[in-house]
């Protein structure tokens, strides 16, 4: 026979079977919460750079490369074709005016100083020969133009002769007229003989002038062999330190040819140079930042070369302190010619995070999360980047390469 079950029983069974389902629904969710997070994309803190965003200046900049060289450099150049004898000091060498840098071979030069001095000793010669001469031809023509005065005279007597000779019947017309023209042919044949002399002067004289004018040539080359046989000993032309010096021994060098540059190390210039697309960017006047390994220098752009090589502007920059004790002959290190610059602005470091876009998104740290944020950027430099919207001081971002999460909204960061 049945038997009524009891009220109490029902709901302690009923309230038992709810309790069982609600356990079981907590344990999944938590189960399940859990296993989304430990499937929810992470990084390793220590793996990535984080910056600080803060209030400063921002520059824009133009990066450049610069090279630095003496402010002053003087080659020295090889005074004759001959070879190398003996090098007598070398690169990185502090020198005064007038040391012996090396020495070149001075015999081909001492030959052709001899031949000059031999052609110098015929010309003088020749100027005497010539004045002998000189004397011996005016002395000549002025005998026969004295001669021919005295003819001269003789003929007008015997004109003189035939014209009274006439007049008392004991000559000819025709003798009379002989005689005229002796006295005309003898007159002009010594007009003749006078200005002969009058042309042997001049000329004989210029003759002389030219001479002596080959001599002073002959002169000057002596006194220039000379010169260059005492260059054969190659010396500094002032003080400072020489920077490359021609070492190979027994080469033939031509005349005019590099063998020595002497640097003054206590001033430098510097040389940079950009791509070409910047150049419309540049202006003489904007100033200039370099970098050195343990210092950045100060400077002002000062001119800029009208010629484009492989896609490359150089220009040239005077630096505020030129004489740093950091600066070294063609050292090469990082310029940037600022362009622009904005006072109390918001910024944050520089990093492989910002890829030149005007807009883009950066991850922000917000506790243990980093949460991808739309960001607008302006001016920039290698240094920092101007935050106009998007973050505020104080926000904590990745600037490190993120691109492994471009398709993530955020990661957790884990120690």
């Amino acid at each position: 026979m049945d038997r009524k079950i009891d009220k109490s029983a029902i709901n302690r069974k009923r309230n038992g079977r709810i309790l069982k389902w609600t356990l079981l629904s907590v344990a999944v969710v938590t189960l399940a919460w859990f296993g989304l997070r430990a499937l929810r994309p992470s990084a390793d803190e220590g793996n990535l750079r984080f910056a600080i965003v803060e209030t400063g200046d921002v520059l824009n900049t133009i990066n450049a490369t610069a090279l630095v060289l003496p402010a002053f450099e003087e080659q020295v150049n090889a005074p004759v074709a001959t070879t190398i004898k003996e090098v007598i000091l070398t690169a990185g060498t502090q020198v005064q005016s007038g040391d012996i840098l090396l020495r070149l071979d001075r015999e081909y030069v001492g030959l052709q100083l001899d031949g000059r001095r031999d052609q110098l000793a015929l010309k003088e010669n020749s100027i005497g020969l010539l004045q002998l001469e000189y004397d011996r031809d005016l002395k000549e023509l002025g005998f026969d133009a004295e001669i021919k005065e005295l003819q001269l005279a003789e003929a007008e007597a015997r004109l003189g002769d035939a014209r009274r000779l006439l007049k008392v019947g004991g000559a000819t017309e025709e003798e009379v007229e002989a005689a005229e023209l002796a006295v005309k042919i003898t007159r002009l044949e010594a007009e003749k003989l006078n200005n002969q002399l009058a042309y042997s002067r001049n000329s004989l004289a210029g003759r002389e002038r030219k001479l002596q004018l080959e001599v002073g040539m002959e002169e000057k080359e002596v006194q220039q062999l000379s010169r260059k046989l005492r260059e054969t000993d190659v010396r500094a032309p002032r003080a400072g330190v020489v920077t490359w010096v021609n070492e190979n021994l027994g080469q033939q060098v031509a005349e005019g040819a590099p063998l020595a540059r002497i640097a003054n190390l206590g001033r430098y210039k510097i040389e940079g140079s950009c791509s070409d697309r910047y150049a419309e960017q540049l202006s003489v006047g904007m100033p200039v930042e370099l970098r050195l390994p343990k210092a950045k220098l100060s400077g002002i752009l000062t001119d800029i070369l009208p010629e484009v090589t492989n896609n490359t502007i150089r220009f040239r920059v005077e630096l505020d302190d030129s004489s740093d004790e950091n600066l070294r002959p063609n050292l090469r290190a990082e310029l940037n010619v600022i362009t622009d610059k904005r006072e109390g602005a918001l910024r944050v470091k520089n990093g492989q995070a910002f890829r030149g876009g005007k807009r883009q998104s950066v991850f922000v740290v917000r506790g243990n999360e980093a949460i991808r944020t739309e960001i607008r950027t302006g001016l920039r430099n290698g240094d920092f980047v101007e935050i106009e919207s998007g973050l505020k001081a104080g926000d904590k971002i990745v600037i490190s390469d993120t691109e492994e999460y471009e398709r993530m909204s955020s990661f957790q960061l884990s120690q």
